[in-house]
């Protein structure tokens, strides 16, 4: 029972007179690496790149979008119900929280 001692006055005042050795950071990133960030904006709906892109897909789904595009899932919801609304995609089927869709023809 009970916990850490409370340390002395003297042996404070020393490890706080230390000063701490300086590690070498072991993997990290270079400069020219960059994080991706997930784009927060939505992309043209009109744009040849993402129709055609969306044509090859099977199955189209917030996340497969998400990842594939570089977008935010949020953002991917919203792209998927404008693109319905459009024709170019069409609604298969819905379960609690995933909404699932397919290439319009």
């Amino acid at each position: 029972m009970g916990g850490k001692k409370k340390r002395s006055m003297k042996r404070a005042e020393r490890t706080q007179q230390k000063t701490p050795h300086k590690k070498e950071k072991r993997g990290a990133a270079s400069p020219t690496e960059k994080k991706t960030v997930p784009g927060i904006t939505m992309p043209n709906v009109k744009s040849d790149k993402f129709a055609a892109e969306l044509k090859k897909m099977k199955v189209i789904t917030p996340s497969t979008v998400a990842s594939r595009f570089e977008l935010r899932l949020s953002i991917a919801r919203q792209f998927l119900k404008e693109l319905e609304s459009k024709g170019m995609i069409k609604f298969v089927s819905k379960s609690s929280n995933l909404r699932i869709y397919k290439p319009a023809d």
